[in-house]
């Protein structure tokens, strides 16, 4: 058995049976009748909350390709990049609009997997294809945005997860983009420009957000609630500090943090797991944490935040159990 206590942030002790490292496209044909399989990128968005009867593919693949027009900048990038290594080389590069995106873990691949978000941008307003290896019938894919099927931390790649392995994100990037700073502390910075505003998010995120090298986690455990206008104005009328994002003129988006955090969990801790002191969206590793701890704890959240709220709330992170993905 091969342990995975180190391929995944959250850093519980567990295992699987193989490890298959794809370092160039032509490994994915070791992938065939590989069965059940994962595919990880850089661990930082699932949990082990078991030993894994299976293998487990880490994707390896690097490189990142540039050609531009008068308009846009076309990124082809190889999936197994680190995603803030790449936002932070578009920055030393001249290319802006990943910078709200800085600082968030994980590889490329995972990226378009979750549609990542952060500080009022989304990865899908940038996604021009993605090229993904059809696990089940072992050919090449291309998608474009539409076919993404992108929403909020949605995608047509997040609901088959064995099926496909993504092996390049291409990007395009307008050279004339409006900056985006209508989100939380970006609001209050004087004359933006997309240095100061990666400056701020990495500050912010490394504020609030503990150090998965330091501490283990997996980032946001929870999605944000999604709910309708007429929904927000009971939870408003009961509750006059409660926050909200708009999504559209029929929805609105609580921060799952402030109805964790108003139901006492913040700083909170059940066995070796601890809902984070400054972001209680967070659950940490506090030492010796095991997959039951996590699981029990995070459906004592939902169910409490259920109670109070009658608002349901879905797990971010990745759970992984004995045979793939397992729910709350």
């Amino acid at each position: 058995m091969k342990d995975l206590s180190s391929l995944h942030t959250f850093g519980i002790a567990a295992h699987c049976e193989r490890i298959i490292d794809i370092q160039h496209e032509h490994d994915l044909v070791q992938l065939q009748g590989v069965s059940p399989l994962l595919i990880l990128g850089g661990g930082s968005n699932c949990v082990f909350v078991d030993d894994f009867e299976g293998a487990v593919v880490r994707n390896q693949l690097r490189g990142v390709e540039r050609t531009e027009s008068a308009s846009e900048v076309m990124l082809s990038v190889a999936s197994g990049e680190n995603w803030h290594e790449f936002v932070t080389d578009c920055m030393e590069q001249g290319i802006f609009g990943f910078e709200n995106l800085a600082l968030i873990p994980g590889t490329v691949g995972a990226a378009p997997i979750q549609n990542i978000g952060a500080y009022g941008r989304e990865l899908a307003s940038f996604v021009h294809t993605v090229h993904a290896y059809d696990l089940s019938t072992q050919k090449h894919v291309v998608f474009n945005n539409h076919e993404c099927q992108f929403g909020y931390r949605e995608s047509v790649f997040k609901h088959q997860p064995c099926r496909w392995f993504i092996t390049r994100v291409v990007f395009s990037v307008p050279k004339m983009l409006d900056l985006e700073t209508s989100y939380g502390e970006l609001a209050a910075l004087t004359d933006p420009t997309p240095h100061s505003i990666y400056t701020e998010v990495c500050r912010v995120r490394r504020a609030k957000l503990p150090d998965p090298d330091v501490l283990g986690n997996a980032g946001s455990f929870f999605k944000n609630p999604v709910i309708t206008q007429a929904e927000w104005l009971a939870l408003a009328a009961q509750h006059s500090a409660a926050l909200h994002y708009r999504v559209d003129a029929h929805h609105v988006k609580v921060p799952a943090a402030w109805l964790i955090d108003q139901c006492g969990f913040k700083g909170q801790a059940r066995g070796g797991v601890r809902s984070h002191t400054t972001q209680p969206l967070v659950l940490t590793n506090i030492g010796g944490a095991s997959g039951c701890d996590v699981l029990a704890f995070a459906r004592e959240i939902r169910d409490t935040v259920l109670a109070r709220f009658n608002i349901g709330l879905e797990n971010e992170v990745r759970l992984i159990g004995r045979k793939g993905l397992v729910t709350l």
